[in-house]
């Protein structure tokens, strides 16, 4: 039985392929999340851990806003995996099979694809240095670093390697030597990826802010994008990750990212840390 003369701060767990997360439903009027909150509840020893919390608020012309919260305390424009979820459980909440839901990326649809399936248009993908943001101007198709990565903004940056074996690298070395590379002001998320078949890329990565996940949608569709630029495959293609299969579409109207959710629990992060770290 919980103890109810303790304050608390209610929270979900949820995850995307293994891209986990902390989802605070902020509406009820709860206490602001802060830097310092967000790395304690980070802490998978300490804490409850995530790669990315979420924070759901009202919007005034959407059905809700979210706020993205990296493990090291830092925010995120976007998170594509952390949306399907909350969609998803906005939308067994609401009966509801269609959600706008905006973000510091902008104004984003989510839509029910059936079979436990949920697509978010993650929206157009910078390529234009100064909106990634880059460094300085340049080429994003083929950045000057050994490798030839390209970049690509969906909300946050992406670096995207195109390898001959994704499962060689060690990128627990490789992420954090790129993560803070002078080219990326704001830092960027790591992609290494390799081509298997046709329009099937094999990507693992590596997350600013968070560090190796099993899955980041973001860093999908970035990647989709990316390799569709470059010839190899074409706009609509399967993506292999660690923690299974997500599907990318880069369509007229934005990139299309469908893949299964999951919402593991419910609980209540208490007093003291709700006040120390505030």
């Amino acid at each position: 039985m919980q103890d109810k003369t303790l304050p608390g701060l209610p929270f979900m767990k949820m995850h995307g392929l293994g891209n986990d997360f902390v989802v605070i439903d902020a509406r009820r009027g709860l206490p602001a999340v802060t830097p310092a909150l967000a790395i304690a509840m980070a802490d998978r020893h300490r804490g409850i851990g995530f790669d990315q919390l979420a924070v759901i608020t009202t919007a005034p012309d959407a059905d809700l806003h979210l706020t993205f919260w990296n493990a090291d305390g830092s925010t995120s424009g976007a998170c594509g995996n952390a949306t399907r979820c909350v969609a998803a459980w906005e939308m067994t909440r609401t009966g509801k099979t269609a959600l706008a839901i905006t973000t510091d990326r902008g104004r984003l649809a989510a839509r029910d694809a059936g079979e436990g399936l949920v697509s978010v248009n993650m929206g157009q993908p910078q390529t234009d240095w100064r909106e990634i943001p880059l460094a300085r101007e340049m080429d994003t198709l083929t950045l000057p670093i050994e490798g030839a990565p390209t970049a690509t903004g969906m909300g946050n940056p992406h670096c995207s390697f195109f390898v001959e074996d994704a499962e060689s690298v060690d990128l627990d070395r490789f992420g954090p030597a790129h993560e803070s590379h002078p080219l990326f002001p704001e830092r960027t998320n790591v992609q290494v990826a390799q081509v298997t078949g046709p329009d099937r890329i094999r990507m693992r990565v590596w997350e600013r802010g968070a560090g190796l996940t099993l899955a980041s949608g973001s860093s999908s569709c970035a990647v989709a994008v990316a390799a569709a630029r470059r010839g190899l495959t074409g706009r609509k293609v399967t993506i292999d990750l660690d923690g299974g299969t997500l599907m990318v579409d880069w369509r007229a109207d934005g990139v299309w990212m469908t893949g299964p959710t999951a919402h593991v629990f419910d609980g209540v992060w208490r007093a003291p840390d709700l006040t120390e770290h505030r």
